[in-house]
């Protein structure tokens, strides 16, 4: 790709600059002297969520403003929030198991009829398939975050969980319902705590689309949409014609 003309690195300048003022503005928040305070003497034994109603703010301003402060969580808060991501971990997927009681539906059939080498063939009670990897492995997903093996259930989802979750949860304790980790500096293999920011998926919504640009450039981008798709009708008119 080409150097960008002058026009056009002088609007994408624009662009970075008024996106900086907006998260400024977003992110701006007066602390009393009271409110930090109240973060200091509460933050080490307390649910984040807690604290962030009390002060009427949102749960990442809590933590952006701790973080701040040098503030953490203590051992034995975080102790009992490992534990408790541990249990959400076990409990999805709960609703869908077959629950105690129930008779199955195969129940008293001896299984499928064998074809062919299908007998030889078929995995044999306690063996493990070749791609298999032990408790502590890890790996990348295929969106390339890296992963830590903590389980071994046999579904995937509970038993790799992204590195970066783990070591927030170390640090601040599980995840908020509806909020989610991102990398600041947008280098997915830098997974360092200081590099972690927590927010609301409408926030990440709004980072990842149109919407996170000014009203002008916005249009721009829809008026070239528009040009593209007038382009490629007018070829495919051609090459039919």
């Amino acid at each position: 790709m080409g150097a960008l003309s002058e026009i056009a690195q002088s609007a994408l300048d624009q662009v970075k600059q008024f996106q900086r003022r907006s998260e400024a503005c977003r992110n701006r928040r007066h602390w009393t002297a009271e409110e930090i305070q109240l973060l200091r003497d509460r933050y080490a034994d307390e649910d984040t969520a807690s604290i962030a109603l009390d002060l009427n703010c949102s749960v990442e301003k809590v933590y952006s403003k701790a973080s701040q402060l040098g503030l953490h969580k203590s051992e034995a808060y975080l102790a009992e929030c490992l534990t408790l991501c541990g249990q959400q971990r076990a409990e999805s997927g709960r609703a869908t198991r077959f629950q105690k009681g129930l008779v199955p539906w195969n129940k008293g059939r001896k299984g499928m009829p064998s074809i062919g080498r299908m007998e030889q063939t078929q995995f044999k009670k306690g063996s493990k398939p070749g791609n298999w990897l032990p408790i502590g492995s890890y790996r990348f997903s295929k969106d390339g975050y890296l992963q830590r093996k903590v389980t071994d259930t046999g579904y995937p989802p509970r038993d790799w969980i992204a590195v970066h979750t783990l070591l927030w949860e170390e640090h601040n304790g599980c995840v908020p319902t509806g909020h989610c980790l991102c990398f600041k500096d947008g280098n997915k293999q830098n997974i360092v705590i200081e590099n972690l920011e927590l927010i609301t998926r409408a926030e990440r919504m709004r980072r990842n689309s149109i919407h996170r640009y000014p009203p002008e450039l916005k249009d721009a981008i829809r008026t070239v949409a528009k040009l593209k798709r007038t382009i490629k009708e007018v070829e495919r008119h051609e090459k039919q014609g």
